[in-house]
């Protein structure tokens, strides 16, 4: 799977867990450039990708990411 298609499915999900179909990602976008993400929805998101992607993160993976293109990164490896 592309990037482009990776970020495509993430910005569905931060539209599902959010209730905001308004969201639109960007490879930089990061929590400060969306209303509603924080720690704890950033818990829920996590989770949805993981199901979503049948993966799972470990902890530092996850609290090294600083924007959605590290997100992607992650997942096309």
């Amino acid at each position: 799977m592309d990037k482009e298609n990776i970020l495509k499915d993430i910005e569905t999900i931060f539209r599902s867990v959010l209730n905001k179909d308004s969201i639109s990602l960007a490879f930089d976008s990061s929590a400060n450039d969306v209303e509603g993400w924080d720690s704890i929805t950033h818990i829920m998101l996590v989770v949805e990708i993981e199901k979503k992607f049948k993966v799972r993160f470990k902890a530092r993976e996850i609290q090294g990411w600083q924007t959605i293109g590290d997100i992607v990164n992650s997942l096309a490896k």
